[in-house]
């Protein structure tokens, strides 16, 4: 048996507790479309995280390979020196958006594809292999970004579905059959209150027949 709300066995608490149940099932109705909505949005966006991070691991794979022959080709010297020479990137932009009513990150950045005379070394002076393999790690910086603002949007995605996921269950296995209980148990109080005012009332309508028979 659910455990009772401490309350007194009146009509007016049955009547609170009543209003109570009713906005309780109606949070719970709402609280539990929220879930549902965020698990949708949640496995809608853990599909793109998880295409981004496989295209990021093949283009991971193919900058190094190309930063490998570009090494071979240039040499180690020629090649940091070219990589000290770039000029730095473009800064990012960290905002935040609204989905279903959790706060997630928003990144806004331009693409970090440049041209050779936009990177800042001699390009003139280094292997073409130099530029590919700049090109390819401007393609996993791009995809990069928009990884870090996904995954962390399904962070808080998650964690805000358990939250919900709490709050829900609560509602339906704590806080609402307590009240239903409780709702029961007044019943059964004031029935039983009924019930001996009635047989009281009888008792006391004996009582007066009988003195005036007896007068």
């Amino acid at each position: 048996m659910a455990e009772l709300l401490n309350v007194k066995p009146t009509r007016m608490e049955l009547l609170n507790l009543k209003r109570r149940i009713s906005l309780a099932k109606k949070g719970h109705k709402l609280l539990k479309d929220k879930q549902d909505a965020l698990v949708m949005e949640f496995f809608t966006i853990y599909d793109e995280a998880l295409q981004l991070r496989r295209e990021l691991n093949e283009k991971m794979a193919i900058a190094f390979e190309t930063l490998t022959r570009a090494q071979v080709e240039a040499g180690t010297l020629p090649l940091r020196e070219a990589a000290l020479a770039v000029k730095p990137n473009k800064e990012i932009e960290m905002k935040k958006r609204n989905v279903m009513g959790v706060s997630v990150p928003l990144i806004e950045a331009e693409s970090f594809k440049r041209n050779a005379s936009e990177r800042g070394y001699a390009f003139v002076s280094t292997s073409p292999f130099v530029d590919i393999a700049a090109e390819k790690f401007e393609e996993v910086l791009d995809l990069a970004v928009r990884l870090a603002e996904v995954e962390e949007t399904l962070k808080r995605l998650a964690k805000e579905i358990e939250v919900t996921k709490r709050r829900v269950n609560a509602l339906e296995y704590i806080i609402i059959p307590r009240m239903e209980a409780t709702v029961k148990f007044i019943k059964q109080r004031l029935d039983e209150m009924e019930r001996e005012n009635f047989f009281r009332l009888k008792r006391v309508k004996a009582l007066i027949e009988a003195r005036a028979q007896a007068e």
